[in-house]
């Protein structure tokens, strides 16, 4: 396994689409998924996408572990750990229901900084796991932010592109007077 260098927001790869995976469970897409896990992990991310490390393949991996969501914003935001390490290859999301949350987002494309989107807060996803089953599941809260997350980034699309309002762009060392102002 190795960690990968992760493209950041500006270079091509990341505004691409990704292309389909034809078979799962070859050798060198099991090489790439370990890789990305342990650069995500390395780099203590909630998931990354094949084309973060410069691949531009439709696979993705994501888990938050509980250290990491006690620093979660938020107790609406925190995971709800009904999807440990996932791996979906060429994965697809239905929107359950149109109701809108929002939440902060942060990136290791997109270093330092974090923005206030707004997403379904209720969706299906499904994809395959590396032996070609079918994962499917619901998701709500921060775990439904996490997939639509990763799979925009299949899709060429960077958070910064579904913020409503850029004054809600902010440096990660900024985010404690946003949680007070939103406590008050």
């Amino acid at each position: 396994m190795a960690i990968l260098k992760i493209a950041r927001m500006g270079h091509p790869v990341l505004a691409e689409p990704a292309k389909p995976v034809a078979n799962p469970q070859a050798p060198e897409i099991r090489r790439l998924v370990a890789d990305m896990v342990e650069t995500m992990i390395d780099a203590n991310g909630a998931g990354l996408a094949a084309p973060q490390v410069h691949v531009p393949l439709r696979v993705v991996v994501f888990q938050v572990p509980d250290s990491r969501a006690e620093q979660e914003f938020s107790e609406d935001e925190r995971y709800d750990h009904t999807a440990p390490l996932t791996v979906l290859i060429n994965p697809e999301i239905e929107v359950v229901d149109e109701a809108q949350e929002g939440g902060w987002e942060g990136c290791l494309s997109v270093p330092g900084l974090r923005g206030f989107v707004e997403r379904p807060a209720h969706i299906r996803y499904r994809g395959l796991d590396l032996e070609g089953k079918v994962v499917a599941r619901t998701a709500k809260g921060f775990h439904a932010r996490v997939v639509q997350h990763e799979v925009d980034h299949l899709n060429g699309i960077l958070y910064p592109q579904r913020m409503n309002d850029l004054s809600k762009l902010i440096f990660e060392t900024e985010v404690r007077h946003w949680v007070q102002r939103d406590d008050e």
